[in-house]
């Protein structure tokens, strides 16, 4: 039986990779959180946490290590709101490719594989998980580490098991974000991740570390949230092993021509791609084909492989990548902020686009057209 990772927690990808974001932070003084992310009085939540420090007391959780995770949390606004919020995203193939594999993510990637290469190399010597494909995921999950995530877990978790949406899985959550500061793997200040409670370079949620975290430098300390990431690297292919990785085989390939095994085409009239058991295991890190796609790709780039070959139709408007690309550096010349040029049309472009319209007196949707894209000239 496969063992998963957050089958349960959504949209936490969303937080590497950042054009999917479905929230913008408010606020956010200088080095700081949000200021929804900031504890906020909440007697409800106080009343709560006094009922909860017994619950945790009869799983094992000493007072010691109740008092100095609790002190200075509380309950974060903002995380409900994040949570009740989340949108499930029906991206394309495409235009999830187009963030997760970009030039900028590659190149990065490709640099960071260099820079830990040693380290990947015994990883991979010691779970049999490729090294481009641990470096892949570590740059959807969190971009090579820049976006760990900076919410106190204590707060996070215990402000959604109160919430009471999820409130036995985050209360699981807690208890075992609990476990971890008493076996004094990191400290209070330390524990910290995204609003959702998903830690470290390879985002694990506290349930997940438990299962499969390792220490593999040795110091006595599973630390996935040191700059250092090598227990993060290390803890990934733990799980990707544990879950069935099969080593010497790859997740699978485009295919342009005949296929020999399963192949799969998640977006139709794109790119078609024979996939392995690798790729199931893959999945069982995100249950989603885009991400594994994503994962396989990015890995095989960071390893030297190029583009896709095959090309993807024009989208619902019956502009190509290419078209959405021209159309968002057309706005900005024009003084639209677009939020970046990558022909993926999202939020920030969507709003130029209907700033662009009003200003020219047209119809304010906010959707391309080929029409829309001429009249912004060359």
């Amino acid at each position: 039986m496969h063992l998963t990772r957050r089958t349960t927690l959504l949209g936490l990808s969303a937080f590497a990779l950042s054009a999917c974001a479905t929230t913008v932070p408010t606020s956010r003084p200088s080095g700081g959180l949000p200021a929804d992310l900031r504890p906020t009085p909440n007697p409800a939540y106080d009343a709560w946490v006094a009922s909860f420090r017994t619950r945790a007391a009869n799983a094992g959780i000493s007072q010691s290590t109740l008092n100095a995770a609790f002190r200075g949390t509380g309950y974060l606004p903002g995380v409900v709101r994040r949570d009740r919020n989340q949108t499930e995203f029906t991206r394309t193939l495409e235009d999830y490719l187009s963030i997760a594999a970009s030039d900028e993510r590659v190149s990065k990637g490709r640099a960071a594989y260099a820079r830990h290469r040693s380290t990947l190399n015994a990883v991979e010597a010691r779970y049999g998980v490729p090294a481009n494909i641990v470096t892949a995921i570590w740059g959807l999950e969190s971009f090579y580490g820049e976006r760990r995530g900076d919410v106190p877990v204590i707060s996070a978790t215990s402000t959604l098991a109160f919430d009471g949406r999820r409130g036995a899985f985050f209360e699981k959550q807690l208890i075992e974000a609990l476990r971890i500061l008493q076996s004094g793997d990191v400290t209070p200040a330390n524990l910290t991740g995204s609003w959702a409670g998903a830690m470290g370079h390879t985002q694990f949620i506290p349930t997940s570390y438990q299962a499969f975290a390792v220490d593999f430098t040795g110091d006595g300390r599973r630390d996935i949230w040191s700059d250092d990431p090598s227990d993060s690297l290390a803890s990934t292919a733990a799980y990707l092993s544990r879950n069935g990785w099969r080593s010497g085989q790859s997740w699978g390939r485009e295919v342009t021509g005949t296929a020999s095994g399963t192949v799969i085409q998640p977006q139709p009239g794109g790119p078609r791609f024979e996939v392995t058991r690798n790729f199931r295991v893959i999945k069982t890190y995100n249950n989603s084909d885009s991400y594994a796609i994503g994962v396989g790709h990015l890995a095989d780039r960071i390893a030297g492989g190029g583009p896709l070959r095959d090309t993807f139709p024009p989208d619902q408007y019956g502009l190509t990548k290419d078209d959405r690309i021209d159309l968002q550096r057309r706005l900005t010349a024009r003084g639209f902020d677009t939020g970046g040029v990558d022909g993926v049309l999202g939020t920030k472009s969507k709003a130029a686009i209907t700033a662009y319209q009003s200003s020219q007196g047209l119809p304010a949707t906010g959707n391309p057209s080929p029409e829309l894209l001429r009249s912004l000239g060359g």
